[in-house]
């Protein structure tokens, strides 16, 4: 090992044990009970409940795997892609956040996703719970597998290590200090992670435009690939027999562009209505301290995503005219972050740079995983098989699921060849659709009852596997990404079932026209006291 190396690694030490010190900090508190272990107490502030949602989100995909679409095939993926999550994130936080931290608590005070649908449409039989824990823990450890990924091909690139080994070591970290620290510790790393995300993307974006010969002399090269830099077409890589972008005379070598039409600007946006079902995102709108404080973590949140997501695209579409030949597949591509900044800043630094990649796989890993085990524990364990289950039994079952999470993401991530784009589409695809619809109709709809929220659910998941599996594959007007028809057929499915069968409860009825209403402003014979505040 060089000494270059050694200083990486310090960095990178000195971040990992900061991380772990969290979680243990945060042990005692969390350990206290399912409602802090799972929602943190509900009393997260606003610069933690935005930085944590937005880097739990954004994961090493956005370090990673949009740099590496952009260098591989040019602008117009990516770009649009970006466009379609800053706008979905500004939506998400204005039209669920305020809604939905309301709404658990007038619904039984729910603490979990899952948990939400249950009490909101008073099912008692918990099936909406069940099936919602199960599309969770499917998705869920799709997702952990492509962080997982993430760490395997950093300590990979960086060092020359073995991949598996390094990605199963990576994952170790990430186990142990969300199965110690619950959701706090998971809140407050995230914050520090995103802040370190954004260190990260700004200082290799400034220093790669310089390595690059400035911004004048970076355009004119990208420019000169046809459909580069277009929003309307797409750049061909010409590719051999094995895969691999063809090299000639020192050139990468290009095939005509490829157009991008409005069908498929459509789809790569879709991209964005699947906030509206990510539960690592929702859950901190249950647990952020109070309404008021929704406002000023809409603003952070918005800004730091677009920011963050226009650095990382520029950086891969800067780096193809850095490093015009360095990476022959969209999957080694995708290193091209960790290579930049190898090559332009000074070892320590560098370490602290490329820590904000572990620090995106990390905080989104445990998000994912705290939110599948508080699924199983809360929801499938003591909604279904034991109702009267102590805390201790629960936070027992949780622990257990995180182990079996951890098991699974490895597997899912023990192929280094595989794509963290199209990894993460696919659980963003299903979490989107499964979800995404019912949040909207369950807050702005009083005539969704159970029977169309199951409907949903089952269609909005069930689309997603056969579209991507099968409808794709056809290409044309079939090849959109497979969250777009899934949403709008999860939303049809609600719709028509919930017209189609009884209407909701009195009682269900009477919660939904008054969940806007302050705490404590309704007497017990539903007299309104005070001033209704209208939260939208």
């Amino acid at each position: 090992m060089g000494l270059n190396d050694f200083w990486i690694l310090l960095a990178m030490g000195i971040y990992f044990a900061a991380m772990l010190s969290v979680g243990f900090v945060f042990s005692k508190r969390s350990n206290s009970s399912s409602q802090e272990y799972f929602a943190g107490g509900r009393g997260v502030g606003p610069w933690l409940t935005a930085l944590s949602a937005e880097a739990s989100d954004m994961s090493g995909w956005l370090l990673m795997g949009l740099p590496g679409l952009a260098y591989f095939t040019g602008a117009a993926d990516p770009m649009w892609t970006a466009i379609g999550l800053a706008v979905g994130t500004y939506l998400n936080w204005k039209l669920v956040a305020r809604r939905l931290r309301r709404y658990s608590v007038v619904a039984g005070d729910a603490i979990t996703i899952p948990d939400f649908f249950s009490k909101r449409f008073h099912d008692r039989e918990n099936i909406l719970s069940t099936i919602a824990a199960f599309i969770i823990l499917v998705f869920f450890c799709v997702y952990v597998g492509s962080c997982f990924v993430t760490v395997g091909k950093l300590f990979a690139t960086l060092f020359g290590f073995d991949y598996h080994l390094m990605m199963i070591l990576g994952a170790m970290v990430v186990f142990v200090y969300t199965i110690v620290g619950g959701y706090l510790s998971v809140v407050v790393t995230d914050f520090i992670q995103g802040m370190l995300m954004f260190f990260a993307l700004a200082v290799v974006f400034v220093g790669s435009v310089a390595s690059a010969g400035g911004i004048g002399n970076t355009v004119a090269f990208l420019r000169a690939i046809p459909g580069f830099l277009s929003g309307t077409e797409v750049a061909v890589p010409t590719l051999n027999d094995l895969g691999e972008q063809i090299i000639r005379d020192g050139q990468a070598v290009f095939s005509s562009p490829r157009d991008y039409g409005i069908i498929t600007i459509v789809s790569m946006m879709a991209w964005g209505l699947g906030y509206f079902g990510m539960p690592q995102v929702l859950v901190r709108f249950l647990s952020i301290r109070s309404v008021e404080e929704i406002r000023k973590s809409r603003i952070i949140a918005t800004s730091w995503c677009v920011l963050s997501l226009a650095c990382g695209v520029c950086i891969g579409l800067v780096g193809r005219a850095m490093l015009p030949t360095e990476f022959l597949t969209q999957a080694s591509a995708e290193n091209v972050f960790i290579v930049i900044a190898q090559t332009l800043l000074p070892s320590f630094i560098c370490g602290v740079v490329v820590s904000g990649i572990f620090a995106a796989s990390m905080s989104s890993s445990s998000s994912y995983m705290i939110i599948g085990a508080s699924a199983m524990a809360e929801n499938l364990f003591r909604g279904v098989v034991h109702r009267r289950a102590t805390d201790r039994q629960v936070m027992m079952v949780a622990r257990a699921t995180l182990v079996l999470m951890f098991v699974f993401g490895v597997i899912v991530a023990y192929d280094q060849n595989s794509s963290i784009f199209q990894v993460v589409s696919y659980a963003w695809a299903g979490l989107g659709a499964s979800f995404g619809p019912l949040i909207l109709c369950s807050l702005y709809w009083r005539r969704t009852n159970r029977p169309g929220a199951i409907a949903g659910m089952l269609v909005g998941t069930a689309t997603v596997l056969i579209w991507h599996e099968f409808v794709k594959p056809l290409g044309g007007v079939f090849a959109i990404y497979e969250l777009l028809p899934a949403f709008v057929l999860s939303l049809a499915a609600i719709v028509v079932v919930s017209l189609a069968t009884a209407a909701p409860s009195d009682e269900v009825l009477y919660e939904f026209d008054h969940y806007l209403d302050p705490i404590g402003t309704m007497d017990e014979d539903g007299l309104i006291t005070a001033e209704v505040v209208d939260e939208r």
